[in-house]
């Protein structure tokens, strides 16, 4: 218990009779009883403060919140007692979140209940824990603040942010693909399954028209295919020193995360199973599996990810996914990588090539471009021009020399990734490749 600001001012108010009450007799006893006064009140206000009864007090929240975004937190609190309190309490959220609303104040009626919201965003993914939360109870008089603790231990997780699977779904049911830029493709080939029998339509090729139905039906039937399914996606995550590059509070590996969620819900939608192996710090073996449960399953192996300090092994990631992975997949290796890593990452091309598709996806950080859009003004700049110009140049050498071994390279910056991969894998669905 804690003296409040009103004590403070209280007890000046007594001291300053007090310096003339020392020279004048007569007023040194109504000084007296002025003092023994406000003793009196401050002991009594004490009392009442200590007996106020005990404040029932919980949280709700949701255990499960997305990097990145705000969330509502509901403090609740009943008053058991026959007086209004004047309360101020602060909630101990995870220190690595931002927070608005915090501390807070309320008043609270007798016999009443009342409720204090805030929200709370997550700067990294991962389990964080709410400790419990202070509440200070002012006296009736207000000369006392009473500090009560709550321990109201409960903990969360912190996911990667799956807004963009659900606006995909969104658009998806409503056929709206493109307004997010993922482009349909025509099929061709022969690499598709056989789906139903339906009658001719113009424009409809030859080979698709099936002449015994045809003859049996006395009209030209046509054979629909669709893309081919249980087909196996499995991702190459590269969770390495490079992965931790910043760009507007979001680091690469959340980035990353974001595209490997949305294309793993494509293709699940699509009848294709999805797997996962991690590597460059943190190593992770989830097999290829089918159905819609295998998002779910990725949020709850991948949240907790994060970037380490070790340079990444391409070399040693794709001898494992050989073994890991005897059947031919889809294999998208999504890196950041620099000059010196291209040797090593073209061998571990080499050894997937073998038995798989394989789609690099190489982020690229936004500030080379922005120094390329830059005008060139002085020698500085002009400098930086030129250093950035044949970097890019021999990056662009790099990817051209996988995309010549028939490899699907992305080059691109990491907010273009989500978009990009889904484009790619319809796009290897439609031609029939993997």
């Amino acid at each position: 218990m804690t003296p409040s600001r009103s004590l403070l001012w209280a007890a000046l108010g007594v001291s300053l009779p007090a310096l003339p009450a020392a020279f004048y007799p007569a007023l040194h006893e109504l000084w007296l009883v002025l003092f023994w006064l406000l003793c009196g009140v401050l002991l009594l206000d004490a009392l009442l403060v200590r007996r106020a009864p005990n404040i029932t007090l919980s949280r709700t929240l949701r255990h499960s919140i997305p990097v990145g975004v705000w969330s509502k937190v509901v403090l609740r609190l009943d008053n058991p007692g026959a007086r209004p309190l004047r309360l101020w309490l602060h909630d101990h959220h995870p220190g690595g979140f931002e927070c608005e609303g915090m501390p807070a104040a309320l008043d609270l009626p007798a016999h009443r209940a009342g409720c204090v919201e805030y929200r709370v965003k997550p700067r990294r993914r991962g389990d964080a824990a709410f400790s419990g939360c202070d509440l200070i109870v002012a006296s009736p008089l207000g000369f006392w603040r009473r500090r009560h603790f709550h321990a109201l231990a409960e903990g969360v997780k912190v996911f990667p942010d799956f807004q963009e699977i659900g606006r995909y779904a969104l658009l998806a049911t409503d056929h709206r693909l493109s307004q997010m830029g993922v482009r349909r493709r025509q099929r061709r080939g022969q690499g598709n399954d056989f789906h139903q029998l339906r009658e001719y339509r113009a424009g409809d090729a030859l080979r698709q028209i099936d002449w015994k139905a045809s003859s049996r039906y006395r009209k030209l039937i046509s054979k629909e295919y669709q893309d081919e399914r249980d087909q196996q996606v499995l991702f190459l995550l590269d969770c390495g020193r490079r992965m931790r590059h910043e760009e507007a509070g979001r680091v690469h590996l959340d980035q990353a995360l974001n595209a490997l969620l949305l294309l793993a819900h494509v293709a699940a939608r699509q009848g294709d199973a999805v797997g996962l192996l991690t590597f460059g710090g943190a190593d992770r073996w989830l097999p290829p599996r089918k159905g819609a449960g295998v998002v779910q399953d990725l949020l709850s192996r991948t949240y907790d990810l994060s970037a380490g300090q070790e340079a990444a092994d391409f070399l040693l990631a794709a001898r494992q996914l050989m073994s890991l992975q005897p059947r031919r997949a889809l294999v998208v290796v999504m890196t950041n990588t620099r000059d010196e890593d291209h040797s090593d990452l073209i061998q571990a091309i080499q050894l997937l090539k073998r038995r798989h598709l394989v789609v690099v996806a190489n982020l690229r950080e936004s500030i080379l471009d922005e120094v390329l859009a830059r005008p060139v003004d002085d020698l500085d700049s002009a400098l930086q021009f030129h250093t950035v110009n044949g970097y890019l140049e021999q990056r662009r050498k790099s990817l051209d020399g996988l995309r010549h071994q028939g490899v699907l390279t992305l080059d691109l910056q990491a907010p273009q990734l989500p978009v990009a991969l889904v484009n790619g894998y319809l796009m290897i669905k439609a031609s029939g490749t993997l």
